[in-house]
């Protein structure tokens, strides 16, 4: 472990912030890849966290990161950043170019659907905001540049994980006969393949939604479900969103418990138990009355289970939206 010391060097966080000043310059942390966090700063260097936090506030002040919500400090991406990390950075002696040499078999067998299978391996392992295209790279053993030739950003590389994940489930011929029936089953198979990968909830919204090919499938199977009922086009769009809405604002959760177990070291239960002082002052103040009543009536707690909230939630959604669909 690296230790900061305030000697020569200057205080503890200006040094942090030049070692990373310096990554940035170099290209080992290229526009949009995600900082060391203030825990990772801490470890690494042995310094307390609030160093940590004057270090990285140090280099957001230069406009060399910026906070992004639910990821993290990233690098910022523009030219000015990457110009002004650069001539902040001590000058060093660079080797001088070379001629490439052949491709290894590596980048010989790198292809599109691996570099995108490679991604979703990582994000399915360490959340969404683990995957850069230096990290994918390094996964796959080839350079950096030699992912770019076939997508030109995290962005792009983003979008093409969403597809890919989506793609995974379809709809067969032997489809279930009525427009209940069939919307469970896509509520379901969405369900299952935010499930599989949390972090997929995390990507688009209801107002900018993914235009990807696959999940456009999963959209069209609802609407064919929902549609031959009398419907005006703005009320069967409006249950459409409303059904997708309700899948993906309980999966966001997900990702969210498990990056938040990642951060802290506890699981939900342990975390629980942390706030139990918390809790019973709230409980125990009076102040609110039909609270405390329904908790009471727990024995071991209340036990948020998502999967059955999300079933929970779309019997209800389908039992209100019954007369409306059905005209009674």
């Amino acid at each position: 472990m690296t230790k900061a010391t305030g000697a020569a060097g200057g205080p503890p966080y200006l040094r942090i912030a030049a070692g990373i000043r310096r990554r940035i310059a170099d290209g080992e942390l290229a526009p949009g890849d995600r900082v060391p966090s203030t825990r990772q700063i801490a470890a690494e260097w042995g310094v307390a966290l609030a160093t940590a936090t004057k270090a990285l506030t140090t280099l957001r002040l230069e406009g060399l990161v910026e906070p992004r919500p639910r990821v993290g400090t990233v690098v910022a991406g523009t030219a000015a950043a990457a110009a002004a990390a650069a001539a902040a950075a001590p000058t060093r002696r660079r080797p001088s170019a070379a001629a490439p040499g052949p491709a290894s078999d590596a980048e010989r067998e790198l292809s599109l659907d691996r570099i995108v299978r490679t991604a979703i391996a990582i994000a399915d392992a360490e959340g969404l905001s683990a995957v850069s295209m230096r990290g994918v790279a390094s996964r796959l053993g080839v350079a950096t540049m030699s992912t770019y030739r076939y997508v030109p950003s995290k962005d792009d590389l983003v979008l093409h994980m969403a597809d890919a994940a989506f793609g995974e489930e379809s709809y067969g011929a032997d489809a279930p006969e009525g427009w209940r029936a069939r919307v469970e089953l896509g509520a379901r198979t969405l369900w299952g393949l935010y499930r599989k990968h949390p972090w997929l909830a995390q990507v688009g919204s209801l107002t900018r939604p993914l235009l990807v090919p696959n999940l456009m499938v999963h959209g069209d199977w609802m609407l064919e479900a929902l549609d031959g009922h009398g419907l005006d086009p703005t009320t069967l769009f409006d249950i459409h969103v409303l059904l997708y809405g309700h899948v993906q604002g309980v999966a966001v959760h997900l990702e969210m418990e498990a990056h938040a177990e990642a951060a802290t070291g506890q699981s939900e239960e342990q975390w629980m138990d942390s706030r139990a002082p918390a809790l019973r002052d709230l409980v125990e103040s009076g102040r609110f009355p039909t609270f405390a009543k329904v908790i009471a009536t727990f024995e071991d707690g209340y036990d948020l289970r998502l999967d059955a909230l999300f079933e929970f939630g779309l019997q209800a959604l389908l039992d209100g939206l019954t007369p409306t669909i059905e005209g009674r």
